[in-house]
């Protein structure tokens, strides 16, 4: 179709999870022959990425709903952002007058509303599920929504709990699960072991639950099982004290020999391959797994715990297993487990890698997300408000 001018909104600069998602769709729309605008809150590695793909960066004020500004302390501080974002945001509308919109989260709660405002076409991507959150919570958080004319859910788990939310929302939800790129060329699991090398990649905070993996690892130790962990992954800005508690946990548990903080690191994979078993240990809902998938793409096997949104990420590959979710001893029964079926799932890694890549083709991703804008496009008149539905 004739090239459209798609804005993209996404709240940060770096390349985690929602990052790079919302990288391969800047990636399929630019393919696709787009014009296509992404504005950032700031600048930051994602900027170079996107740019080298083709698309334009506006970088500028913004409002990010991010926790620490609900705190009461903080309210005159979400006030201001909210009404500076608002007044950027239409400024740069008027800038660059986009016909669609693609707004990557609901912590840009003010973008579905503005853009309706402009009579613009808007579609958000959600990737954010907590079911264990209050109704009212939900609720808040999900009814901007409410001004969107179609939604991708990032998995089952994410649409249905955004359907017992707020039910009105539902033929507006479409799933697309994530697309997850893996290794150039994987590096087969070692054929033995002596010891076992544990492997966390991911943001360093609370509800991601690394402190469980460094509880598992001292209790496995203390079992003579000589293991070892490396945190590839660093903090939110204003989350440094839980970088700090982390260290002094592995401090006072004596195992400041057999655990290696690596921080940040664009490039996970190096870091997968020299590990034999990777974790994902949250203790609150995952909407979805893509570091799970990661492992099963680098023909790792990889312990989830016992969360809906990590199940459905890791649901066809045998070599994935579940526990408890803030359990150190039964984390530590499973990492034991796995090596004890080393031979099995040395074995099985080549073909549940195999099916992720089918899964979870970047591709198949791309080929969606640009289906579904381009229909937005299309089937938008200008000045109706009219939803387009799950397409």
């Amino acid at each position: 179709m004739t090239a459209v001018r798609i804005l993209v909104i996404h709240p940060g600069a770096e390349l985690y999870g929602a990052d790079r998602v919302m990288l391969e769709t800047a990636a399929g729309l630019c393919a696709a022959g787009h014009d296509v605008l992404v504005a950032l809150p700031e600048h930051g590695p994602l900027a170079a990425e996107l740019k080298a793909l083709g698309a334009k960066i506006a970088v500028g004020p913004m409002f990010v709903l991010r926790k620490e500004l609900l705190r009461p302390r903080n309210w005159v501080r979400l006030l201001t952002s909210a009404v500076t974002g608002f007044r950027a945001g239409w400024q740069l509308i008027s800038r660059h007058r986009p016909q669609v919109a693609y707004v990557s989260t609901i912590v840009l709660p003010q973008w579905p509303l503005l853009l309706r405002l402009r009579r613009i076409t808007v579609v958000t991507h959600v990737h954010e599920a907590e079911s264990a959150s209050a109704w009212i919570v939900r609720a808040t958080l999900y009814a901007p929504q409410l001004w969107s004319h179609a939604i991708i859910a990032n998995s089952r788990f994410t649409g249905d709990l955004m359907t017992r939310t707020i039910r009105s929302l539902q033929r507006r939800i479409r799933v697309i699960h994530n697309p997850v790129p893996g290794p150039p060329h994987p590096t087969a699991p070692r054929p033995s072991l002596d010891g076992i090398r544990i492997g966390y990649v991911g943001r360093l905070s609370p509800r991601k639950g690394p402190a469980v993996v460094v509880q598992a690892l001292a209790i496995l130790r203390a079992r003579g099982l000589d293991a070892r962990l490396s945190i590839v992954g660093d903090v939110f800005r204003g989350y440094e004290w839980f970088a700090d508690e982390l260290a002094q946990q592995i401090d006072e548990l004596g195992l400041a020999d057999a655990v290696t903080r690596y921080g940040y690191e664009p490039d996970v994979w190096p870091h997968i391959a020299a590990s034999d078993v990777m974790v994902v240990p949250s203790l609150t809902d995952e909407s979805f797994g893509n570091t799970a998938v990661e492992a099963v793409l680098a023909e790792r096997p990889v312990i989830v715990s016992d969360l809906q949104g990590l199940r459905e990420a890791v649901e066809l590959y045998p070599t994935t297993r579940i526990t408890p979710g803030g359990d150190a001893v039964k984390l530590a029964d499973t990492i034991e487990a796995v090596a004890d079926a080393w031979p099995e799932i040395v074995g099985a890694v080549p073909a549940a890698a195999a099916d992720a890549r089918t899964h979870h083709s970047v591709q198949r991703y791309r080929d969606a997300l640009v289906e579904l804008m381009e229909i937005a496009a299309a089937r938008r008149k200008p000045g109706t408000h009219a939803d387009i539905g799950p397409v």
